[in-house]
């Protein structure tokens, strides 16, 4: 089969390799889209070394059609179309035991430990792939992945329907929480980054949002005029990778700040620098930290989502190249992150 091949940082190109051994417990999905998302770019610069081993064919986020299933599977017929959660948890841990499987201290990911769905094949354990409706496009199913990060940050956090709301950050993931959260909260929504491009893209899908800038606008004063002093009732860091602005508060602390006393953070942000807060901040406010990682089992709430039209996904898709012009993918995004957000892949 072909696949789109990282053998060395920084290029990724086709290759003839083998298909996937079907085991009796898995699926062989024949991969329709696949979409790069960060993690992805982290990985092609060497940055998830050396979790990463080389050559990988990286994508943890695709949607398919079944072509064959093991013998032991019987909920799912060739066929159908599909989308998987790409979490292997090891169900011994301690984590595990309890059910807190994104927490598992050895978790892998198809796409980052293991070959993923830049390939026009992919064998996935029966349990963790998911039906979805034939009238949604394989090109949202290809989202199903980065909108359940949503839907698990906005369960981590317990939003609730008039929760006011900051996310700091409006790339893959912030747009993903912005997504799951208009179908929880009829409360306000602002989204905060440091590019006007991004920030556009979020509001042309909810105009109803308000945007800042952060390298114009305060975002905590911003905030604190906005709700008469009383601040968001939860606040989301989706940033990582933080550009520091002087004068302005870290996205963490930024968060800290914009929430009520007995407020929420919520922290999604994967970066490998330390942020510095000022934890009586948080004492004052007698305020909760809480860490959001992956998904768990909010595949279904995507798809269901998507199913009653109450996302709007097409405007994350900011372009679709062919597989073979995954290096080109990998570039657009490193070179134009404010004009380029989910990039997929035509496998």
């Amino acid at each position: 089969m072909k696949a789109a091949v990282i053998r060395e940082y920084g290029k990724i190109a086709m290759e003839e390799v083998e298909k996937p051994v079907l085991l009796d417990n898995n699926v062989l999905i024949r991969v329709k889209y696949a979409s790069i998302c960060g993690s992805d770019q982290h990985i092609f610069k060497g940055e998830f070394h050396p979790r990463t081993k080389l050559p990988l064919i990286p994508g943890h986020e695709f949607a398919g059609v079944i072509e064959e299933v093991g013998r032991n599977v019987k909920n799912l017929t060739p066929g159908e179309k599909v989308t998987v959660d790409p979490i292997i948890w090891c169900g011994k841990c301690a984590a595990c035991k309890v059910g807190h499987y994104p927490a598992c201290t050895s978790l892998k990911l198809i796409g980052i430990d293991l070959d993923g769905g830049f390939a026009e094949y992919v064998s996935a354990p029966s349990h963790m792939v998911f039906k979805v409706p034939a009238h949604i496009s394989d090109e949202y199913a290809a989202l199903v992945e980065i909108l359940s990060i949503g839907f698990h940050a906005s369960a981590r956090a317990g939003l609730e329907k008039h929760d006011d709301i900051l996310i700091v950050g409006s790339g893959k993931v912030g747009n993903s929480i912005l997504h799951a959260a208009k179908t929880i909260t009829d409360g306000r929504i602002i989204l905060a980054d440091i590019l006007d491009e991004r920030l556009a893209i979020a509001s042309s899908a909810f105009p109803d949002i308000t945007t800042i800038n952060i390298t114009r606008t305060d975002p905590v004063a911003f905030i604190k005029e906005l709700t008469n002093g009383k601040g968001v009732d939860i606040a989301f860091e989706a940033v990582g990778h933080e550009v520091p602005i002087a004068g302005k508060f870290n996205p963490v602390r930024t968060c800290i700040n914009a929430i009520k006393g007995g407020g929420k953070v919520c922290v999604l942000g994967l970066s490998d620098h330390p942020s510095e807060i000022l934890m009586k901040e948080l004492i004052w406010k007698e305020a909760r930290i809480i860490a959001s990682r992956v998904s768990h089992g909010e595949f279904s709430k995507a798809i269901d989502a998507l199913d009653k039209g109450t996302l709007d996904p097409d405007k994350m898709i900011t372009g679709v190249l062919n597989l073979e012009d995954a290096q080109n993918g990998f570039e657009l995004l490193e070179k134009e992150p404010g004009k380029n957000l989910k990039i997929l892949l035509k496998v």
